[in-house]
């Protein structure tokens, strides 16, 4: 199977002239070689541009692909202009399956003998496609409301679980031959992504995922999130609240509405941040096709959030750290910083901490003071990248989900706002949090969260007292007991050891007898006390 799924990648690749990419001189002969051996492979979309080549060649290879070219489309600091647009196109263009395989799986889904029993309307033509499901909208019977259902592509979980299990081989095969193997535990990041995308063909996790995100977000005046009719949501299909907004990539139907470009940017970061640290669950999937802007309000916009197959969660010391190297670094206390990627665990402990402090001033500082238009992330990544490889840093891949969303936020946050000033809308949200926190306030919350639990468990304190004094007054008693319980078994040891090698003993001169003696009595005899011996060890053990 996975042989079969690496010929097809090949295949497609090659069928869409993207072996162009990489320059001959890069080339070893035998991979050369390779190449002209598949002369029956070749370009079949020469008069296609380079983008248009790579979209549909990471649509044909499927939603592990797409969702690769989903994340890349955001970030047009990497990518020419061309390309960019091109692998867009993937966020909710991608190519609709047949129609009516979608009425049949909801019917078949939903125990419906037709569509006219749940919905007033139903519109067969799809309003939008993506890589993992397509969703078509239509309007609830039993209230009139406008609503879109969402429906899983079918056969698509044989697709994902075959470009896993090539992504663990090749996985594998990196950890095991680069120097670097270990460091990056690429097996263990591999297996992070699985857990998210194969979370993402179930609908049933999704609508969970997104009842949860409304009601953290309930009242807010940044994030809408739609309502999810649960009553109607299977493993395959989801029914949720039809949204009118404008796509957050469509920056000039934006300005054209007088959008305050400026405040959406910077609730973009709250919003981010507040998912992270307040509520330890984050929408994980951020690209433009799942993000949109409320047409109401422009001087005060507000986001709506769809999609939220992917999510991600920190637990409480990762959540700790995170923001206290957040601060560290608005704070450029890269000694800080240094010393708390020893505390967490993710350098080793022996690193040498001032040259690790060194090492992370010269890649940060000159980023400072900069709005993200002037900050090349991508020269950034790549000298964090080299200064995580010299001091042997470990990949955490429970924090790869957190990374990529950040990718994304600042991608839009590029596109809406160039002059936004990441570092000074961070911090005050995060220094508030901090105190939050570790201070007063902080510590009389805990008491009053833990109090219901404190006093059930009050009553019974005295008896746990009076059980573990008597305990440690009965602990001179059990140890003196246990002592001589471990010398009685040491002198049966020692006794049953005796005795078997005795009759080892025995046994072997009864062997060597004959070779001296004409007579047989003597062995006979040795042979009957040595098995005598064996068998009272063995009885006694």
């Amino acid at each position: 199977m996975r042989i079969l799924r690496l010929y097809k990648i090949n295949k497609v690749l090659l069928q869409h002239g993207l072996d162009e990419l990489i320059p001959d001189k890069w080339l070893p002969w035998y991979a050369k070689l390779g190449r002209a051996c598949q002369f029956w492979l070749y370009n079949q979309h020469p008069d296609k541009p380079l983008g248009a080549r790579i979209r549909l060649a990471l649509q044909t290879l499927g939603p592990v692909f797409i969702k690769f070219g989903q994340m890349l489309s955001t970030r047009r600091d990497l990518l020419p202009p061309d390309i960019a647009n091109e692998l867009a196109i993937l966020q909710d263009k991608v190519q609709p399956f047949d129609s009516e395989k979608a009425v049949g799986i909801i019917k078949k889904s939903l125990g419906l003998q037709d569509l006219s029993e749940l919905f007033e309307e139903f519109q067969t033509e799809p309003l939008a496609s993506a890589s993992i499901a397509q969703v078509h909208s239509a309007v609830l019977k039993e209230n009139g409301k406008e609503v879109v259902v969402k429906v899983i592509r079918p056969d698509i979980s044989e697709t994902i679980h075959a470009d896993i299990e090539l992504m663990k081989a090749s996985a594998f095969a990196v950890q095991k031959l680069l120097p670097d193997g270990k460091r990056l535990r690429p097996v263990e990041v591999v297996e992070e992504y699985q857990k998210t995308i194969v979370e993402e063909l179930d609908l049933l996790r999704e609508a969970g995922n997104g009842i949860q995100l409304r009601r953290n977000f309930e009242n807010s005046e940044s994030l809408y999130i739609p309502e999810i009719y649960s009553d109607y949501c299977r493993k395959d299909v989801l029914v949720m609240e039809r949204i009118y907004g404008i796509h957050i990539s469509d920056v000039e139907a934006l300005e054209a509405q007088n959008t305050d470009m400026k405040l959406l940017a910077e609730r973009g970061v709250e919003v981010f941040f507040t998912q992270v640290f307040r509520d330890s669950f984050f929408h994980a999937d951020m690209h433009p096709g799942n993000i949109f802007v409320s047409e109401l309000r422009p001087e005060s916009p507000k986001y709506i959030a769809i999609d939220f197959g992917i999510v991600g969660t920190l637990n409480r010391d990762d959540k700790r750290y995170l923001a206290e190297n957040f601060i560290a670094f608005f704070n450029r206390d890269y000694r800080k910083v240094a010393e708390l990627h020893v505390d967490s665990g993710w350098v080793p402990a022996d690193t040498d901490i001032e040259a690790f402090e060194v090492a992370i001033r010269t890649v940060c500082e000159p980023i400072f003071q900069k709005p993200l238009a002037e900050i090349s992330f991508s020269n950034v990544l790549l000298q964090l990248f080299n200064t995580a490889r010299r001091f042997n840093m470990v990949v955490q891949p429970q924090l790869v989900l957190l990374q990529k969303t950040l990718l994304y936020i600042e991608g839009l946050g590029r596109q809406l706002y160039p002059q936004l000033d990441l570092w000074q809308t961070a911090k005050p949200f995060l220094e508030k949090w901090m105190k939050e926190q570790i201070g007063l306030l902080a510590m009389i919350k805990k008491i009053n969260a833990n109090l219901p639990f404190w006093s059930e468990k009050l009553p019974e304190i005295p008896d746990l007292v009076y059980d573990s004094l008597k305990q440690v007054k009965q602990l001179p008693a059990l140890q003196q007991k246990h002592f001589e319980q471990q010398q009685l078994q040491q002198r049966k040891f020692h006794k049953n050891l005796f005795y078997t090698l005795t009759g080892a003993t025995l046994l072997i001169i009864a062997a060597i007898i004959p070779l001296y003696l004409n007579t047989h009595w003597y062995s006979d005899g040795l042979i009957v006390m040595g098995l005598g011996a064996w068998f009272y060890a063995w009885f006694k053990a």
